[in-house]
């Protein structure tokens, strides 16, 4: 345990996280006492989350646009509380089917017992929410834990606090503590919060941060759910009409100023069509923002920090040979208000920062191609993505790219919009995360698969008992070990 969260008994802990560990055992106690609620009061809880969202959804929308400097209310109120509610409606109308115990198969040989699977509640969710999303990433966990009849903390990132502000005086008039809880403030609150003996986390973040917060989790045994990031590719089959293909990725790549962990990240496309590509891309996205800097469509970058390494990453790419086509309609300056122009990036190498590190910005560096299969052994060679983009209309050729390559999820001429969808799973696989939610999986995720067997009175094990000289186990012998 990190010496920050350490104690013994001589040693009590800090006063910040002391209130962690009491807010913790307050809703173990809590869930003690209730352990498996109705799927009428589990509605009514979702219920209660979505009155309160639709109530103060300006206050949450001008609140992340003032930890931004600049956040699209637009991005907010559809990308964000648009999704939450629309998964509150999709729980609210399974959940009742999911919480019945699922018949199992019996046997011969344990004839006339009877099994199921109940799916009850695992007790008490940690969620760790990052700064991009800090709506969707906290509370879309939130529906599926409550939904699954759990109670929540949630820990909002520091680069967000004028949202975990509102957010906790929001979730406290729809629930008691004893519940839901939120939790603010980073260092060793941060640190604290992913020690909690908590029966599952879930945590979206950095590959990097993903690693600490397991390895936390592990000391107290606690499962994870890891929703990470990594370079989601986008590769563009030759007979794709290139002004659709820019429009659709000018949407998924500007969209939050590409500070989305989905985001297509870089781009194949076939050999001796960037110039047209780039064309495109231009003019739309002159026309999606005919400027920048006043434009209140066009967000921020989060903090000095991430404003700093994006810049780093187009001086370094700059610096061995990369040509930046910068799109700035009214050629504005925009460092003032850390906002970085639409930017793509051509004469890339593997060999600078960009293309070795997750962008999450509007940067987008091109590559071109001759072979799909080369594509496919470039993907392949590196950490699977959390998404991967193909454009072509051929289902025959896209099976074949995704049957050769592994992702959390496949998109076929769209990007991003997966996440919106209500019955479809989300999440990575390797370096882009572990566990699945949203969907049926996010209620079955956070419940508990018990395995339940009923024996009746009259059955008895005396017939297989020792000695093993019976007929019982001849037959045994004869019929089911060969």
């Amino acid at each position: 345990m990190n010496s920050q969260t350490k104690t013994n008994s001589m040693t009590p802990y800090a006063p910040e996280v002391q209130h962690l560990h009491d807010l913790l055992e307050q809703q173990k106690l809590a869930y003690q006492r209730f352990q498996m609620p109705t799927a009428k009061e589990r509605i009514d809880r979702l219920a209660r989350l979505k009155k309160v969202l639709v109530k103060y959804q300006d206050q949450i929308a001008e609140a992340i646009s003032q930890d931004y400097g600049n956040r699209a209310v637009g991005e907010t109120k559809i990308g964000e509380l648009m999704t939450c509610l629309e998964q509150i409606k999709y729980y609210s109308k399974h959940l009742t089917n999911w919480m019945k115990p699922s018949k199992r198969h019996i046997g011969m040989l344990h004839q006339p017992a009877k099994a199921w699977v109940q799916y009850q509640p695992l007790g008490v969710i940690g969620i760790i929410a990052p700064w991009n999303y800090p709506l969707l990433l906290s509370v879309g966990p939130l529906i599926c834990a409550l939904a699954a009849g759990n109670h929540a903390m949630i820990k909002i990132s520091s680069s967000s606090p004028r949202f975990g502000h509102i957010l906790e005086n929001l979730l406290s008039e729809a629930f008691p503590q004893e519940l839901v809880a939120v939790v603010t403030g980073g260092g060793i609150i941060s640190d604290a919060f992913s020690h909690l003996a908590f029966d599952k986390i879930i945590f979206t973040g950095s590959t990097n941060v993903g690693k600490t917060v397991m390895a936390a989790a592990a000391e107290n045994l606690v499962p994870v759910v890891l929703e990470l990031g990594g370079k989601s590719p986008v590769v563009v089959h030759p007979s794709s009409d290139l002004k659709d293909v820019a429009q659709r990725i000018a949407f998924g790549k500007l969209w939050n100023a590409g500070q989305t962990c989905v985001a297509p990240d870089y781009m194949f496309l076939p050999k001796g069509t960037t110039a047209t590509f780039i064309e495109n891309y231009k003019n739309i996205v002159s026309t999606m923002y005919p400027s920048l800097a006043d434009n209140p469509d066009y967000t921020s970058i989060i903090n000095d920090k991430q404003y700093n390494r994006l810049q780093g990453y187009l001086e370094d790419a700059q610096n061995q040979g990369a040509k930046l086509i910068e799109i700035n309609p009214k050629n504005e300056e925009l460092s003032s208000i850390r906002k970085i122009a639409p930017t793509i990036l051509t004469g890339i190498t593997t060999a600078m920062d960009i293309m070795k590190n997750e962008i999450f910005g509007p940067v987008l560096p091109i590559m071109e191609y001759d072979q799909i299969d080369d594509v496919i052994d470039f993907i392949n060679d590196r950490p699977r993505p959390l998404a991967l983009y193909y454009f072509d209309f051929d289902d025959a050729r896209a099976q074949y790219v995704s049957e050769r390559t592994h992702s959390g999820h496949f998109g076929q001429n769209a990007v991003l919009t997966h996440v919106a969808q209500d019955d479809l799973p989300f999440g990575g696989v390797g370096a882009s995360g572990m566990g699945k939610y949203h969907g049926p999986e996010g209620f079955f995720g956070f419940s508990h698969e018990r395995s339940v067997m009923s024996i009746p009175k009259f059955f008895s094990l005396k017939f297989i008992m020792p000695p093993f000289n019976k007929p019982i186990h001849k037959f045994i012998e004869k019929t089911f070990l060969r």
